[in-house]
């Protein structure tokens, strides 16, 4: 990742994963994220942060939001395009917010009249008219203190159950013997994780196990729970004998 981001033209635009990577479930750590700043600003790149599961990573709000705040101290302009679809569970209703944070040396006042203008250009061409009853139910919960806290102690439930099922499809496939590491499915972060597994193996897994997920071995795993912990580290035990 960071000899890409060397390599890449002087004042790229860098895409970047604010926290829980998708797909990898991999995310540097805060060493890795400063020395990448430093070399983004080296090359005068313009970070563009997804942040699409912010306390879905570690549960905590402000540790997922780390790397942004890292760049905003370093006198970053970037952008921010956050999604509120899993941490306030509206997949359905696709509400978020979008940042755009002004460099330090610059006017404030014609920096929002530029970005307003292409905003209102983008908003029309591409969404129109959005839908408004997840974005006033985000709205309620953000201004509220009572529900803040209350959400805040959902995501550390949600993410605290993610962990639980790492910790245990491991420790089923471990149990199994399967061949192979599986330190990564613990090591990984967040709602997804690469397996490991090979195309022919989840071909494998959807016809003999009717385990589905996508060709390149990623699974989401808010899908496993105790009921299927077991039955899936099974099934992976099973196609990774029968490659070997």
């Amino acid at each position: 990742m960071y000899s890409t981001i060397e390599q890449a033209p002087s004042s790229s635009i860098i895409l970047l994963h604010a926290c829980a990577h998708n797909p990898t479930g991999v995310d540097p750590t805060q060493d890795q994220w400063k020395k990448l700043a430093h070399l983004m600003r080296q090359k005068r790149h313009f970070p563009f942060f997804d942040c699409a599961y912010q306390g879905f990573a570690s549960g905590s709000l402000a540790t997922d939001a780390w790397a942004i705040n890292h760049f905003v101290e370093q006198g970053f302009e970037l952008m921010i395009a956050q999604s509120y679809a899993k941490n306030f569970g509206l997949y359905g209703e696709r509400a978020g917010c979008f940042h755009f944070v002004a460099a330090p040396s610059s006017s404030a006042q014609d920096e929002v009249a530029r970005v307003g203008s292409q905003l209102a250009i983008l908003q029309r061409s591409e969404i129109s008219n959005p839908p408004a009853y997840g974005a006033r139910i985000a709205s309620l919960i953000l201004n509220d203190e009572k529900l803040f806290a209350q959400w805040e102690e959902d995501l550390r439930t949600m993410s605290g159950r993610i962990k639980e099922m790492r910790k245990a499809l491991k420790e089923h496939l471990v149990k199994l013997e399967t061949p192979g590491s599986w330190e990564h499915i613990t090591e990984q972060i967040g709602m997804f994780s690469f397996t490991g597994l090979d195309e022919k193996q989840v071909a494998r897994l959807r016809e003999e196990s009717h385990v589905y997920m996508t060709k390149n071995g990623r699974i989401s795993m808010a899908g496993l729970n105790t009921g299927n912990v077991e039955y899936f580290a099974k099934a992976v035990d099973g196609v990774v004998r029968g490659s070997q």
